[in-house]
This record gives C-alpha cells, sequence and structure tokens, in this order.
C-alpha cells in the first residue's frame, strides 16, 4: 500500500469532522475520530470469526467459567466480542443508535473496553447523540474499509499515525505534551538502532523496545519501523507506559491495530507503578516531560531509595523535586540488559532532555550523583545538542543522551559531545512553540537527520582529524573529565579588640551575659574601657577581667560566656591577631572560598599555583572535600567573537539618528 493510499484513508477517517464543526472545537475532533477508528478497525479485524466467537459464547452459556481464554481462541486475537450488533446495524437504526452502541462496546473484552474507556468514549456518545450526530458518524465509518487484507496492520498504523499527527496539529496548544515531532523521533531512533545495524539483519532476529513515558507511542512505531527497515524478517516487540489516560488510549489502540499485545503498554506512573518490573529490554527511549515535578509520588521513590538502595531504582540518588529527569533515566538504566561474558546481550537507550540535567545540583547533590554513577559506570555514550524551537510546546534547547552497557572498544571510558545545534531549516507554517524543522532530504529539504546520524557514526575519527570540516562539531571526552574535586578554601579568623558603642551594645545583648544575675553592672564595668583598643585576645580579656572585678562583681567562666565575649569584641581585622582553636589558626567563615579542581589532579598543587601566590595563609579543608560531576556542554563549545569596534557601532548610531531625523522631518512637514 503506498503513502497516497494512507493519505486517502486517514482523510475518510477525519473528513468526519465535517460533520463535527459547529458542535465540536477543531481541538476536539480527535475525541471522536480516533476512538471510532479504533472501533472500526476492531470490528473488520474480528469480522471473518465471528461466528467462532458466537458459537463459543452459546456452548458455554449458563455455566459459571471463565471464558476469556476460549474467547481469545476463537478470535484469533488477543481481543473479541461477544454481540452479534455491528456498526451497520446499528447505524440503521438511529432511534436507539446511543444505546446498541453502548451494548455493543460492553460485548468487547475487558482490554479492548478498557481503551475505550479512557478515551472517555460513552461521553462522547452522550454528546454526539443529543446533537443527533451520532448515527451520522457511526454510517461514515460503515464505509471506512478497513479490513486487514485490505489494510495490513502495519499500514494501519501509518494511517492512525497520521491520525495521531492531526489530532496533535489541531489540538496546537497543548500538542507536545503528547506528540514528539516525527523528524526528531526518527533522527533519536537512528542514533540508538545504527550502530547495531549488522546485528539486526541476521536472520529470525528478536528485539525488544521500551518507552517508560510513551505518550501516544510514536517512538516506539519508529524504532519498529526502523528495525524492520533494516530487516523486515525480524520481529519487534514493543512496550510502554503512560500516564496520561488519552494518550495510553492511543498508544495501545494503535497496538490493537497492528496486532502487536495491547497488554504491554500499561497505564500508571512508572516511578510509583513500575508496569514492567523485572523485565528488561533492548532498546528504551523517551521524551519526558521537562521539569515536572514528582511530589505525587515522593513517598514511593524515598521508600525505594532508601529501603533498597542500589537493589532498586533510585539507588544512586534523588534529583530536586521539581524535575524528574533523572529519576526517568535511572528508571530506564534498571531495564537495559546485563552484558554476558562473551559481550553479547546490553541494551541501548535513548532520552531528551533539557539542559538541567547537564549542570543541575552542587557536588553531592542528588543530580550530581546521578551523573557520577553514569559516568563511573562507563554508560554515557553521547549527548547530541538539538536546535531550539523543535518542540510544540518550548522553544527551549533540548539534547539527546545516549547510553549503552557495551559500548565498542573506541568508545570505552569515552563520551562523545556532538553540536547539531545549527541543524534545521525554519518551517513554512510554526506550530506552537515549533518553528524550527530537521531536514530528511526529501522534497528537495537539506538531508540534516542524514548529516547528523553520519557525524554521530564518525565522532571519534572526526574529533581527531583537525582538517576534518566538522571538526569543530565534535568533542570527545574521558569520563573523568567531567568530574571534579570541590575544595574548600579557609583563611585564618584575625581580630582586634575594642570596646565601642556598637561593640558594648551587642556585649550586652548576648545571651550568656544577659542571664547574668548583675547583668547591667557587668555591662556599665565594662563602659568604662570605652575607646580602649587591644591588638590580641588576652590583652582584652585582662583588661575587661580587671574592670570587672575593680566594680566589685565575679569575672563569670564558662566557655558560651568567653566566646559571647570574643564575638562581641573582635572586630574583623587583616592585621589582627589569628584566632586558633586548639593550636590550629581558626577559619574565618566570612572569607571562606570554595574552588573546583578537576578530578585526578592534586588539590594541593592546585592550591600553590592558583590561590596561595594571591592569599599565602590560605589551606584546604580537606574533610570537606566533596566529588561532584558535571557536562557544560556549552562551554566546550564556546568560541570568542570579539565586540565590533567602536568606530564601527558609532558610525551605526550616527546613521540610525540620521534616519530618524528624516523620518521626523516627513511628519512634521
Amino acid at each position: 500500500m503506498n503513502s497516497s493510499k494512507h493519505t486517502e484513508l486517514a482523510n475518510h477517517a477525519w473528513s468526519v469532522a465535517d460533520l463535527l464543526r459547529g458542535d465540536y472545537r477543531q481541538s476536539d475532533y480527535g475525541k471522536v475520530i480516533l476512538p471510532f477508528t479504533v472501533l472500526r478497525r476492531l470490528e473488520c479485524v474480528l469480522e471473518p470469526t465471528r461466528e467462532k466467537v458466537a458459537e463459543t459464547v452459546d456452548r458455554f452459556a449458563g455455566q459459571e467459567i471463565d471464558t476469556d481464554h476460549f474467547l481469545r481462541k476463537a478470535s484469533g486475537h488477543s481481543f473479541y466480542n461477544k454481540s452479534d450488533l455491528t456498526l451497520k446495524k446499528i447505524a440503521a437504526d438511529p432511534q436507539n443508535a446511543a444505546k446498541n452502541l453502548q451494548i455493543y462496546v460492553g460485548a468487547f473484552s475487558d482490554n479492548a473496553r478498557e481503551v475505550l474507556d479512557k478515551y472517555e468514549f460513552n461521553q462522547q456518545v452522550r454528546k454526539l447523540d443529543s446533537a443527533n450526530l451520532l448515527y451520522q458518524v457511526i454510517g461514515r465509518f460503515t464505509d471506512l474499509d478497513l479490513h486487514p487484507d485490505v489494510v495490513p496492520n502495519h499500514n494501519m498504523g501509518y494511517i492512525f499515525e497520521e491520525l495521531i499527527r492531526r489530532f496533535a496539529e489541531q489540538s496546537n496548544e497543548t500538542a507536545g505534551e503528547h506528540f514528539t515531532p516525527r523528524e526528531v523521533i526518527k533522527l533519536m531512533v537512528n542514533l540508538l538502532v545504527a550502530p547495531d545495524a549488522d546485528a539486526l539483519s541476521l536472520p529470525g532476529v528478536v528485539r525488544t523496545v521500551m518507552d517508560p513515558a510513551c505518550g501516544t507511542g510514536g517512538m516506539l512505531s519508529a524504532a519498529e519501523d526502523h528495525i524492520l527497515a533494516l530487516n523486515p524478517d525480524a520481529t519487534v516487540e514493543v512496550y510502554g507506559q503512560e500516564l496520561n489516560p488519552e494518550s495510553w488510549a492511543i498508544c495501545r489502540s494503535d497496538l490493537m491495530i497492528k496486532g502487536q499485545d495491547p497488554e504491554n503498554i500499561r497505564f500508571g506512573n512508572s516511578f510509583s507503578d513500575d508496569g514492567h518490573a523485572r523485565r528488561k529490554f533492548d532498546y528504551i527511549l523517551a521524551n519526558p516531560p521537562f521539569g515536572v515535578e514528582w511530589k505525587k509520588v515522593k513517598e514511593e521513590v524515598e521508600y525505594e531509595h532508601k529501603s533498597l538502595g542500589d537493589a532498586g531504582r533510585f539507588g544512586a540518588g534523588l534529583p530536586r523535586i521539581n524535575d524528574g529527569s533523572l529519576l526517568f533515566l535511572q528508571h530506564m538504566i534498571s531495564k537495559m540488559k546485563p552484558v554476558d561474558v562473551s559481550g553479547g546481550g546490553g541494551s541501548r537507550i535513548a532520552i531528551v532532555f533539557n539542559g538541567s540535567p547537564l549542570f543541575t545540583g552542587a557536588a553531592e547533590s542528588g543530580e550530581s550523583n546521578i551523573r557520577r554513577w553514569i559516568l563511573e559506570n562507563d554508560w554515557l555514550e553521547a549527548i547530541v545538542a538539538l536546535p531550539d524551537q523543535l518542540f510544540y510546546n518550548t522553544g527551549i534547547s533540548t539534547y539527546f543522551w545516549i547510553l549503552t552497557n557495551r559500548k565498542d572498544a573506541d568508545h570505552k571510558g569515552k563520551v562523545v559531545l556532538l553540536d547539531a545545534r545549527d541543524q534545521w531549516q525554519k518551517m513554512r507554517k510554526s506550530l506552537g512553540d515549533k518553528r524550527k524543522e530537521l531536514g530528511d532530504g526529501t522534497r528537495g529539504r537539506p538531508d540534516h537527520i542524514g548529516d547528523i546520524t553520519r557525524l554521530y557514526a564518525e565522532a571519534a575519527q572526526v574529533a581527531k582529524d583537525p582538517e576534518h570540516p566538522l571538526h569543530g562539531k565534535v568533542k570527545v571526552f574521558a569520563n573523568q573529565d567531567f568530574g571534579y574535586q570541590r575544595i574548600t578554601v579557609e583563611r585564618p579568623l584575625k581580630l582586634r579588640f575594642e570596646v565601642t558603642e556598637e561593640t558594648l551594645a551587642a556585649l550586652a545583648e548576648a545571651k550568656p551575659v544577659a542571664k547574668l544575675e548583675r547583668n547591667e553592672e557587668f555591662v556599665a564595668a565594662v563602659r568604662t574601657l570605652l575607646g580602649s583598643s587591644w591588638p590580641t585576645k588576652s590583652d582584652a580579656f585582662i583588661a575587661l577581667k580587671d574592670a570587672v572585678v575593680s566594680a566589685g562583681l565575679t569575672w563569670p567562666s564558662g566557655a558560651p560566656f568567653v566566646k559571647a565575649v570574643r564575638e562581641t569584641i573582635g572586630v574583623r581585622d587583616p592585621e589582627g591577631e589569628v584566632q586558633k582553636v586548639k593550636g590550629a589558626a581558626e577559619p574565618d567563615g566570612d572569607l571562606r572560598d570554595y574552588e573546583n579542581v578537576p578530578l585526578g589532579e592534586d588539590v594541593e598543587d592546585y592550591l600553590k599555583r592558583e590561590v596561595l601566590p594571591h592569599v599565602p595563609n590560605a589551606w584546604i579543608d580537606h574533610t570537606k572535600t566533596k566529588i561532584g560531576y558535571e557536562i557544560p556542554f556549552t562551554r566546550h563549545f564556546y568560541v570568542y567573537k570579539p565586540p565590533r569596534p567602536l568606530a564601527e557601532i558609532d558610525a551605526e548610531l550616527k546613521s540610525l539618528e540620521a534616519e530618524i531625523q528624516a523620518l521626523l522631518g516627513e511628519v512634521t512637514a
């Protein structure tokens, strides 16, 4: 079946929009068209075995046994319908269309009925019936021939994807929530699967693909198509999980329509209710929502983190509550197949992120620890920077992270950074925030997808060749290059001691002094020293003690009192006395500084070279040193552009000024 036939059938289904206009908003057309397309396809698929299913229903009538297995076997599919109604019969009785349609849908197996329920199908039926449109819509779909001998499963997938795409475009303001641009998916799947092209071409190959935030299933379909293009005889099993009911229903419908097992698409939150627990997959890919908080599942995630540790999914760390992106990645890593002793097995992962997971989080924060875990396990193969304004609901820059636990020899211990931010063309018409697209080489467009895929495959060689025209677009780093030591640089606390109105007021307010039985007399005794100053702590305390004792008072004892006096009459002074604790210089918190030292570099050597020439009395508090990991992508590709000469800027300003004056002259003339 060629693409024009796909479009013709999709147009027929979408023509129902003509009936809906006026009673439905344009963005809601898909809420009717998609479930009715599913219903019609299911009916066409089940038609050859309707009689066999009816015979099975009659055979077990009145018996208290679970007939699900027998009915599935009779239908030849994972779903069935026990009713003798059809859409054609229902359309022929307009007065009872709503009642009969509900009876018909209720006769489907649970898995098929559950899909229609998630579409809120009954609600749409009532709305169509009240507008006197239901029998007309049903009639339009009875004319749509979706029998498997006319439209094979794979081709039906294309038709349904076309309807999903139109629905996404009509729902322009929310398209990105459940629809990833097709060309972005194609590139992502290329980078995920391309390195395995030889293995995938072997006879009888079987591969599993999983998306934990599958939306409408676009990525799963693209991965399946890519593998089947390499080997039409391959077996591809797709799995997914989705939280949004409507998106889940669309994805599950897509699988039912293609003849895949719809049970592979689970409904629910991947974090708190893993629908594929203990399963491992060959390929795992996702475009999780950017910057979405995980507060709703905080209790479950934290429990798994604390109770299971590395035996669970989130042992490496927990990101901040307002962005669950790195939770998705940890969840996906837990789904990787182990590599066997001969180097077989293993998995590949591709995920879309914004810039936040690259660098958010200080050393030993949850995010940093997750990056450290990934890099120290040598799982990160590459990060690809994409153009901005590629997605429907955000114009921000995005990145592909590609991970695998079976790197080839050229990539072991290394990470590729590939800058594809200039690979785009402007769209003729914007869709939401999407103003740019990746060309695929068809219809006279540049082949951005092919160019990026080839550059990715040749990245190691291009990075080594400074003469290569794309050398500046690729950089290769060792894993540890992204690590750093966060050192704490201390400087001694230096004080002089004086009694002024300010220090005296602070002394009077100090808790250990305020609690004294004769506190006012104590402060009055110290006031006699107003204007006095001492270079050392011992000189100051001797003078203070003499003044207090001379007033007939007892000099208090205890560490809290001594500390309060020192902190109130002590004044920071670069030339003051170095304060000591147990013989060692006491650090000054106000002068404390932090430095990031590359992992592997001796921190004392760094201190001597970078710090001591400027601050000779500084030292490192090694007990506070932390290890962090970040990937400063844009810094590595930054190219300095000198500012324009002042004369050029001045000339431009004068030219603009003259132009403005001329325009004002025309107005006032």
